[in-house]
C-alpha cells in the first residue's frame, strides 16, 4: 500500500514524501508515527514531519553528537532525552561513553524503531537496554520528569526532539525552554555540555533556531552553532563555562576520532553562525 506524507515546511509551504510502501502507520499514544520505504529508503515519519530516513540518518545523528561531545572535557556518561531510534546512543558508546541513559516517553516508538529500521538500536540491542544490560539504559518516561530527579554526573545532555511546534500544549516544548536547559546545565560535570537539535538555519524557516540560539546565549557561557551543511537543520551545544576558542579545541579532540560524515573542515565551517542570526 502506498500513500503520500504531506510535510509543514513553513508558512504556505509544504513538501510531499511519496511512501511505496507503509510498514507501521498508528497512533502511538503521544504522536502519529508511520514508518515507511520512501526514495531515501526506509523513513521514520511522526505526526507528518520526518523524523529520519536510511540516507541521511547518520548526517543527522552526527551533526547532533559529534561537535557535543567533542566540546567536553569528557565523555564518560551521557543522557539523551528523545531519538527514538537509538543511533545517538550507539554514537555516544563509540565515543567512549561508558553508561548512556537513554530517555523516551513513548514506548512504542522506540521498539518500533528498533523492530523495522535498518539504523539505530536492533530488537536485540534494545531489549538488552530495557534489562539494563550494558553500557546503554533505556527508561520509558517522560524526560522533564526524569531530569527533575537526577542526581546529575552527565557530561553531556542531548535533547533530540521534533521541532518546537508552534501549539502551546505540545508536550514537548517544555523541554526546549530555558528552564529546562538551566535544568540539563545542572546536572552536568565540570567541562560538561548540553546539545539539542536548535532548527532549520534557512531564511524562512528559522524562527525556532532563532529563538533556540537566544536562549543558549543566555544559558551558556560558551554557545555553538554546529549548522549540517549537508543537511537542512541546525544543533546547539552549550558549556557553563568559558571556552577560549572553543572549535580549535573540538577539531583538537577529532584526533583519535573517526566520524564518518565530519572532518576538521566541516567543524570549522559549519560552526559560523549564519548572517541572519548574528545581525
Amino acid at each position: 500500500m502506498s500513500r503520500q506524507i504531506v510535510e509543514p515546511m513553513g508558512a504556505g509551504l509544504t513538501r510531499v514524501w511519496d511512501v511505496s510502501e507503509v510498514l507501521f502507520d498508528e497512533h502511538t499514544g503521544f504522536q502519529r508515527m508511520l514508518i515507511g520505504r520512501t526514495a531515501q529508503g526506509v523513513s521514520l515519519f511522526c505526526d507528518d514531519e520526518r523524523q529520519s530516513t536510511e540516507a541521511s540518518q547518520l548526517v543527522y545523528h552526527e551533526a547532533l553528537m559529534v561537535p557535543a561531545m567533542l566540546l567536553a572535557a569528557q565523555v564518560r556518561r551521557v543522557l539523551i532525552i528523545g531519538s527514538s531510534e537509538g543511533v545517538a546512543s550507539q554514537l555516544a558508546v563509540s565515543f567512549g561513553a561508558s553508561r548512556v541513559d537513554h530517555v523516551d516517553i513513548d514506548e512504542v516508538a522506540v521498539r518500533t524503531c528498533a523492530a523495522l529500521l535498518p539504523y539505530g538500536y536492533t530488537t536485540a540491542e534494545l531489549e538488552a537496554a530495557e534489562r539494563g544490560e550494558g553500557p546503554v539504559r533505556v527508561h520509558y518516561t517522560d524526560g522533564f520528569s526524569f531530569v527533575a530527579a537526577s542526581e546529575g554526573g552527565y557530561d553531556v545532555v542531548v535533547i533530540d526532539l521534533p521541532d518546537e511546534n508552534s501549539d502551546a500544549d505540545a508536550q514537548h516544548n517544555r523541554l526546549y525552554g530555558a528552564s529546562f536547559l538551566r535544568q540539563c546545565a545542572a546536572l552536568l560535570t565540570p567541562g560538561g555540555v548540553v546539545c539539542c537539535q536548535g532548527g532549520c538555519p534557512t531564511l524562512w524557516r528559522n524562527d525556532t533556531l532563532r529563538t533556540a540560539w537566544s536562549r543558549f546565549r543566555d544559558v551558556f557561557a560558551t554557545p555553538v552553532y554546529f549548522g549540517s551543511d549537508e543537511h537542512e537543520w541546525a544543533f546547539l551545544s552549550g558549556r557553563r563555562d568559558e571556552v577560549a576558542d572553543p572549535v580549535e579545541a573540538m577539531t583538537a579532540h577529532l584526533a583519535g576520532f573517526t566520524p564518518e560524515t565530519l572532518d576538521a573542515e566541516t567543524l570549522r565551517g559549519s560552526t559560523v553562525v549564519p548572517h541572519s542570526l548574528r545581525g
